[in-house]
């Protein structure tokens, strides 16, 4: 389910970088109260916006892979909301936010792109959402599977589809066994 940004965005977005930034996991590429001055593009790798509960958990909002923009909400933010954590070694173009800004309010081909990715990242986060509020490890997976068109992952992505619906590994591997079996 993750919302992968458009081609048409890509075009716009890449000439104008003005950097690029690797990060090992666990660096932040920003954080909390940061100003915003960049826009962040996963170039490869994963970055997790992550808001920290006051037991000092980490609740991940968005799982940032490749050909995702990191925390594209905070456009006509002053300061970040979130930190943002490497999840693993990740690479980053970084678009200043004024150009992103300037795209907006002056190209209405970039404008339309950006308002049809927001609305499917707001449809991703529902259908993210109605899975966590499940409660069992069938249930999340059966809703997993109905918004992905029915088709499991490859087996090696299985840990990650269990962090997508919070659920543990082992759990995850159990319910998919008993439906295999």
């Amino acid at each position: 389910m993750i919302v992968i940004i458009s081609d048409e965005i890509l075009a716009f977005l890449r000439p104008r970088a003005v950097a690029r930034r690797s990060f090992v996991k666990g660096d932040h590429l920003f954080h909390r109260g940061d100003p915003v001055r960049v826009m962040f593009l996963v170039t490869d790798g994963c970055a997790n916006l992550v808001r920290y509960q006051e037991d000092g958990r980490p609740a991940v909002l968005q799982r940032a892979r490749r050909g995702t923009v990191l925390a594209e909400a905070s456009v006509f933010s002053d300061q970040y909301h979130c930190d943002a954590v490497a999840a693993m070694a990740t690479e980053v173009v970084l678009v200043a936010i004024g150009d992103i800004q300037r795209l907006l309010n002056e190209d209405h081909v970039f404008a339309l792109e950006w308002s049809r990715h927001l609305s499917n990242e707001l449809q991703h986060t529902r259908k993210h959402a109605e899975i966590l509020a499940l409660r069992t490890v069938a249930a999340r997976l059966e809703a997993w599977l109905t918004w992905s068109d029915g088709d499991l992952p490859a087996k090696g992505e299985w840990r990650r589809l269990a962090e997508e619906i919070a659920v543990s590994p082992e759990a995850l591997y159990r319910e998919i066994s008993r439906r295999r079996g």
